[in-house]
C-alpha cells in the first residue's frame, strides 16, 4: 500500500488559519505601505482609492479593499522536506468599467498608479502570510 505524505494534512491545518493570517497581514501591509514613513501613494491618491472602494460597495460590488485572495500551495515534490508557500490568487484592480473610471478624477496614468499600488499591497500581504505559514510549519514539524 502506498504511503501518502502528511503534507496534505499540514496544508489542510494551515488553511484553517489562512483567514486570520490574511486579516493580520492586510492590516500590517496597509500600515507599512500607506501609513508608513514613505507611503507609496500620496494622501490625495489614497483618498481617491478609498472613494472608489466606497462607491463600488454602495453599488453592490465588493469594493477594492478586502477583495484580494490568497492560497497555500506546495512545491509539488514528494520529498519529506516539503515546501509550502502563499500566492495571491486575485489582485484587486481598477478597470475601465470601474465606477470612477472616465470621471475627471481618474485618468489612465492615475489608474495605472493605483493598480500598481494595489498589486504591491497584495504581494506584500502574500509575503506576510507566508511568514506566518513558515512559522506554523516550523512549530508543527519541530
Amino acid at each position: 500500500m502506498a504511503e501518502f505524505p502528511d503534507e496534505r494534512q499540514l496544508v489542510l491545518r494551515a488553511r484553517s488559519h489562512l483567514e486570520q493570517w490574511t486579516n493580520s497581514a492586510r492590516t500590517a501591509a496597509y500600515a507599512e505601505l500607506f501609513d508608513g514613513d514613505e507611503p507609496i501613494l500620496t494622501a490625495d491618491e489614497l483618498q481617491l482609492l478609498d472613494a472608489l472602494d466606497s462607491e463600488l460597495e454602495r453599488q453592490g460590488g465588493d469594493g477594492v479593499w478586502g477583495t484580494d485572495q490568497y492560497g497555500i500551495h506546495t512545491a509539488g515534490t514528494s520529498s519529506s522536506d516539503t515546501s509550502l508557500g502563499v500566492v495571491c490568487v486575485y489582485h484587486p484592480q481598477i478597470t475601465t468599467d470601474s465606477v470612477l473610471r472616465g470621471a475627471d478624477e481618474l485618468d489612465d496614468e492615475t489608474e495605472e498608479l493605483l493598480n500598481a499600488a494595489l498589486w504591491q499591497y497584495s504581494e506584500r500581504v502574500a509575503t506576510l502570510i507566508e511568514a506566518k505559514l513558515d512559522e506554523f510549519v516550523r512549530r508543527t514539524q519541530g
